[in-house]
């Protein structure tokens, strides 16, 4: 089947209207009295990438760019991994360890937390198949996690009082303010070590369904 075909332009135009909607959503309903606003969140940035990365693989059906854009699309899909892995873990223990007000709206909840993250994976490793030169993508994704860390500690944690632990305050999840510094690095290390492994994890899944369906590169097959 071809990227330009129907049923996968529907597809791509459904991913991308959706994470263009949440992306406005975030910026026009979120409190902006706590700076930083809705970017303070890991998650919000994932939900970011996925929008570029959406448009990305929605203007290569469309025939608008020659790039392929297969390590946007592949650090898109393993943050979006990583924050469904994350935010679940995390809500099953204890909600108020992520939602440091209490219930987020459901439809929020569900989408940024499965749903838009499914769609991106199940175009990254069915649809694009972009699991192709993993080690491209290694270098961008250690840049976006460790950005995001050094964005959280040097200013979300300096210039907000909430929410606030047993250590410190203004960290955007509840649980990091009750972790020592030597602690929290521990946690980001490991962090960037378990994307390593999601993109090697989502590599070799790739490569099987390859091997196993016999079916050519829907981006080779197009051409």
């Amino acid at each position: 089947m071809s990227i330009h075909s129907a049923p996968i332009m529907a597809y791509r135009w459904i991913t991308f209207l959706l994470a263009g909607g949440y992306c406005l959503y975030q910026l026009l309903s979120h409190d902006y009295s706590n700076p930083g606003g809705p970017f303070r969140f890991l998650t919000i940035w994932a939900l970011f990438l996925s929008f570029y990365s959406a448009s990305r693989m929605l203007a290569l059906s469309e025939q608008r760019v020659v790039r392929d854009h297969h390590r946007t699309a592949t650090v898109a899909a393993v943050v979006n991994v990583m924050v469904v892995f994350l935010y679940w873990r995390l809500f099953f223990e204890d909600p108020a360890l992520v939602n440091a007000r209490g219930d987020i709206p459901w439809h929020q909840q569900y989408y940024l937390h499965l749903l838009g993250p499914f769609l991106q994976i199940f175009d990254a490793l069915f649809i694009a198949r972009v699991f192709r030169r993993p080690l491209r993508a290694a270098a961008p994704l250690i840049a976006f996690v460790l950005a995001y860390i050094m964005w959280s500690e040097l200013f979300v944690q300096r210039y907000n009082d909430q929410p606030t632990g047993t250590v410190t305050s203004g960290l955007p999840y509840p649980f990091l303010n009750s972790m020592p510094f030597g602690d929290r690095a521990m946690f980001y290390t490991s962090n960037i070590g378990m994307a390593l492994f999601v993109l090697a994890v989502l590599t070799a899944i790739c490569w099987f369904v390859r091997k196993s369906t016999h079916i050519p590169d829907i981006q080779t097959a197009s051409q």
